[in-house]
């Protein structure tokens, strides 16, 4: 990757949005953004990721050379490396093309990259849910529910609460990737201590990258933001949450959770990236949690995209454990002193 030196005493900031065959969304981010300039001192990039709409011509007007249009879509992942391989910066803001940023976003992560020590690599902002919702019967459930991790459901309504998205990653004792703070009220901002950062809403400080390496493109969509934080864990670095940076986020605008897309690459990539970096007790309960679940769906096209995401974990064992066994050696810090819900080593 590009070397983040400057010949300015103050650190450059490059924000990246990736956009995928929805320019009205990214307009609209980029909008949120542009009007926070006078705030922080940054530029930004609005990579499309070989959008099959008009999206680049409908982008390109307004965003000029900001626009870097790649022809192809390599995944997420893909898109942000693009953004810092073509211009240098010392920290990279990355925000969903289906987020809005709210006013100081960006002033608030660079301000809290500012104070912290070297050893702090990502900061993850506070995404909260976009509208507002009321709580909904059990026996009631309807395909647009969210669901908390105790059951409850909340409902899209015109008047009620504001809910968190994110305050960061934490993985369950599965790998199971999960989003701290997920339906808490809106005031909740979670520890300032936290496993992972989100790529809806984070910094990155390109001194930690140069150390562990950008995002895996091989996973193409979903757990990439996971695997970058376990090798920034492995190497000694933690990640902060800065409650006061707030995205408001459409979630899953782009594929939806009950998509053969999302179902597929988020069953292969959670058992990829438990192969490759957690400890064996928690990749066998990925295995065979998974194939438990295979057994007991139902035959729709949701359990198939669950089966064809196991099945491509399972002919991919081979050469993760070799990959596991090189970051076991690059790393610094074994896997099994990490926690997973704080990124700090675990006291004896």
């Amino acid at each position: 990757m590009p070397s983040p030196s400057s010949s300015s005493s103050e650190p450059t900031t490059l924000v990246v949005v990736v956009n995928w065959n929805n320019a009205a969304l990214t307009a609209r981010c980029v909008e949120a953004l542009d009007s926070q300039v006078g705030d922080a001192d940054f530029d930004l990039i609005v990579v499309d990721n070989g959008s099959e709409d008009d999206s680049v011509e409908r982008l390109r007007p307004a965003l000029g050379s900001r626009l870097l249009p790649l022809g192809h879509n390599g995944g997420f992942g893909a898109g942000v490396n693009a953004a810092i391989r073509s211009r240098r910066a010392d920290r990279y803001v990355l925000v969903n093309n289906d987020a809005v940023p709210a006013p100081r976003f960006v002033a608030e992560l660079t301000a809290a990259a500012d104070r912290a020590s070297d050893h702090v690599a990502a900061f993850t902002a506070r995404l909260e849910l976009e509208g507002r919702f009321v709580s909904a019967p059990v026996d009631d459930a309807a395909p647009d529910d969210f669901v908390a991790a105790d059951g409850s459901r909340w409902r899209r309504a015109d008047e009620g609460a504001v809910l968190v998205n994110s305050t960061g990653g934490v993985l369950d004792a599965s790998g199971n990737g999960q989003d701290r703070d997920w339906l808490s009220p809106a005031e909740k901002s979670g520890g300032s201590k936290v496993f992972g950062f989100s790529g809806g809403g984070a910094l990155l400080r390109a001194c930690a990258l140069d150390r562990v390496g950008l995002f895996d493109e091989s996973l193409f969509m979903y757990y990439e933001d996971t695997e970058l934080s376990w090798r920034l864990a492995e190497h000694g670095f933690v990640v902060q949450h800065v409650p006061k940076a707030v995205l408001v986020h459409r979630h899953s605008a782009s594929s939806g959770t009950s998509s053969w897309v999302f179902l597929f690459h988020n069953t292969r990539n959670r058992i990829k990236v438990a192969v490759w970096h957690a400890p064996a007790p928690t990749v066998v309960r990925a295995l065979l949690r998974t194939l438990v679940r295979v057994i007991r769906s139902p035959r729709d096209t949701s359990a198939a995209a669950i089966r064809s995401g196991y099945i491509a974990a399972l002919r991919d064992l081979p050469s993760d454990l070799r990959r596991r066994r090189r970051f076991t050696r690059q790393a610094t810090h074994s896997r099994r002193e990490i926690d997973t819900r704080t990124g700090l080593r675990r006291t004896p």
